[in-house]
C-alpha cells in the first residue's frame, strides 16, 4: 500500500468528501470516488483497504490539521476564556467554511459500523483532550468553578458544538454558524465561572 500522502491521495480525500457529501456513505461506490478524483479504480487501493478505510482516513486526515490549527491558536490566547472562545471559534468556523465536509462529519459519521468508530477514536480522543486542557487550565487560573467535573464540562462542550452544528447541517447551511460562536462561549462561561 502506498504512504497516506501525496497529490493522489489528498485528491482521492477530497473527492471522497465531495461524494458522501452528495450521495450518503452507503451510495459512494468506491468507482464513483475514483472518477470524482480523476484517479483509476485500482488506484484507489493503493491507498485505501476499501471505503470504510477512506472514511476513516478523510475524518482522520480533516480531523488532525483541524486539532492542530485550533491547538496552535489556542496556544496564542493568554487567557482561558480566549482559549474557550478560540475553540468555539475554530470548531464553528473550519465546518461553516467547508459544507460538504460538515455533512461527512455531522451525518455520515453518526451511521457508520463499529470499525469506523474505532478507526477514528483516536483523533476524537486528541480533541476531547485539547478540550479537557483548556478546562483545566481554567480551573486552575481560577477563571472556572474549581469543583468542575472536567469529563462532564467536556461533553457539556463538545456535546453543545456537535449540536449546534448538526443543526445547520439538517438546514442545509443556510444560516451563519459562526454567529453562534459569541452565545454559545457566554453560555459556557456562565456555567464554567465560579459566583
Amino acid at each position: 500500500m502506498a504512504k497516506k500522502t501525496g497529490e493522489k491521495y489528498q485528491a482521492i480525500i477530497d473527492a471522497a468528501v465531495r461524494v458522501i457529501a452528495r450521495q450518503g456513505y452507503h451510495n459512494a461506490q468506491v468507482s464513483k470516488i475514483a472518477k470524482e478524483a480523476k484517479v483509476a479504480d485500482g488506484t484507489i487501493y493503493l491507498y485505501f483497504e476499501n471505503k470504510d478505510d477512506i472514511l476513516i482516513s478523510l475524518f482522520n486526515e480533516k480531523m488532525g490539521n483541524f486539532i492542530e490549527t485550533c491547538r496552535a491558536r489556542i496556544s496564542e490566547a493568554t487567557s482561558a476564556e480566549q482559549k474557550l472562545f478560540v475553540l468555539v471559534h475554530a470548531h464553528f468556523s473550519q465546518l461553516s467554511q467547508d459544507h460538504e465536509l460538515a455533512m461527512v462529519t455531522q451525518i455520515e459519521l453518526r451511521q457508520s459500523n463499529p470499525i469506523i468508530s474505532e478507526g477514528i477514536g483516536n483523533v476524537m480522543k486528541q480533541y476531547f483532550s485539547l478540550i479537557d486542557e483548556v478546562i483545566r487550565e481554567g480551573m486552575e487560573s481560577g477563571m472556572f468553578r474549581p469543583d468542575l467535573d472536567v469529563r462532564l464540562a467536556r461533553k457539556m462542550i463538545f456535546g453543545t458544538l456537535d449540536e449546534v452544528t448538526t443543526a445547520w447541517v439538517m438546514k442545509q447551511c443556510k444560516y451563519d454558524l459562526v454567529s453562534y460562536v459569541h452565545p454559545i462561549h457566554n453560555l459556557f462561561l456562565h456555567g464554567l465561572m465560579g459566583k
